[in-house]
């Protein structure tokens, strides 16, 4: 049966007190407070650094089966390597990652390009064959000139999500290139009518079993993880 992934990009925000983190929890308690009501978080800490067996562990230990991490794939991966000649750091990036993989609470690990990475398609090409098939993966590009019907078939051939972002800057066309989706919704504000539209649009996901992953904007104060709440309690 499909499922839907909801969360916000990060959990450690002191504003988001008392709305979504009530104001007794220490910091230290913010993730096992916020799996508690959400399944799922972006992780943005794997874009600078490899992260450590024991920060794996915490995060483990303060969350239950069922709760993904979706992690974003290391700068050295997405803006200085811009996937050519990067095999063996993909393997590193990987395998530091294989704690979350062998729990299970690996969700899909995103490439997020640089807005000044204009479209290389054989580039694309040559690097998609290196990501394994057992994990899942999602891209997101920041420059329009990826949005073509080369590049959406590159993505569906080897079973690699492309990013449905939108932010007040770039929208991105709702192109399903694999087996789940994955949100990343960037604007400032979501009034109710949007959040139904997000609604029905993961529900149709659903329906159609396509798992879904989504992600609300974050950091300056907790609408996202309030809104991501809503979204979850509504498809359930």
């Amino acid at each position: 049966m499909a499922q839907l992934f909801a969360g916000t990009s990060g959990f450690s925000y002191r504003a988001w007190k008392p709305a979504f983190y009530p104001k007794e929890v220490a910091a230290k308690g913010f993730l096992g407070h916020y799996a508690s009501r959400l399944n799922s978080v972006e992780i943005n800490y794997t874009f600078r650094q490899l992260p450590s067996a024991k920060t794996l562990e915490g995060w483990l230990n303060a969350t239950t089966n069922g709760f993904a991490f979706s992690c974003k794939a290391h700068m050295r991966l997405t803006h200085i390597m811009k996937m050519k000649d990067a095999e063996n750091f993909t393997e590193v990036f990987l395998k530091a990652l294989e704690p979350l993989r062998v729990s299970r609470r690996l969700g899909p690990v995103l490439f997020q390009f640089a807005p000044s990475f204009k479209i290389d398609v054989d580039r694309l090409a040559a690097y998609l064959p290196l990501l394994p098939r057992d994990l899942r993966f999602a891209f997101e590009f920041r420059h329009e000139s990826w949005l073509t019907d080369a590049v959406y078939e590159q993505l569906g051939k080897h079973g690699v999500a492309l990013c449905l972002a939108e932010s007040e800057k770039l929208e991105i066309p709702k192109v399903l290139t694999a087996d789940f989706a994955y949100f990343r919704l960037r604007k400032g504000d979501y009034p109710s009518v949007a959040r139904e539209a997000i609604v029905e649009q993961v529900r149709g996901l659903l329906g159609g079993n396509r798992d879904a992953y989504i992600y609300f904007k974050h950091e300056e104060d907790p609408n996202g993880a309030l809104w991501a709440e809503e979204v979850l309690k509504a498809c359930q």
